[in-house]
């Protein structure tokens, strides 16, 4: 817990400066997308995270695997951003750095988070009508929808939205039929 909170605070400096570059060249959206790919490849790979936070590898050899990773057609802002925190050793923050970024544009664009929990995978319509009905609730110019598979649920959906949460689920469900009957016993 400590160390997230810690890192939280020394990446939000960092994806405010990156939000303030991107504003100022028009590129919050292309950020955002690259931002994306990061954290789902960091997600993914955990072995690139080792080697991304490993104090024993050199500075030179972290850069090198950016640079192939961001590609050639990488922009040279967020390329530069990316050095900078090789050089300042603080790329070991870079997924929070970049979930705090795309933070930062969802409140920019009036866009939501809804995570999704459902027993199996949502269909295209199940997500377009949660998210239908997530934009309804909060006002919000669209929805991120991000899923997750639990089979405890027996059945339904929980969704968080920020603090909210509704629970849909055949578990939530018995368990408030359990509260009633224990409250009547």
């Amino acid at each position: 817990m400590k160390g997230s909170l810690i890192s939280t605070a020394i990446a939000e400096p960092y994806a405010q400066a990156l939000m303030s570059v991107a504003l100022n060249h028009d590129l919050a959206d292309a950020f955002g997308e690259e931002c994306r790919s990061l954290v789902a490849l960091l997600e993914e790979s955990p072995d690139l995270e080792a080697f991304i936070a490993s104090p024993v590898i050199k500075e030179i050899d972290k850069k090198t695997v950016l640079r192939q990773i961001m590609g050639e057609g990488a922009n040279f802002y967020l390329l530069n951003f990316m050095m900078l925190l090789v050089d300042k050793r603080r790329i070991i923050f870079l997924e929070k750095i970049c979930q705090q970024y795309i933070a930062l544009l969802r409140k920019l664009t009036n866009i939501v988070l809804a995570e999704v929990t459902s027993v199996k995978e949502l269909s295209k319509e199940q997500s377009e009508s949660i998210a239908n009905k997530i934009e309804e609730l909060t006002g919000a110019r669209g929805v991120e929808i991000k899923t997750k598979i639990d089979p405890d649920l027996i059945g339904g959906v929980t969704i968080k939205v920020g603090s909210q949460v509704f629970d849909a689920s055949l578990r939530g469900q018995l368990r408030r039929v359990s509260l009633s009957l224990s409250g009547i016993a």
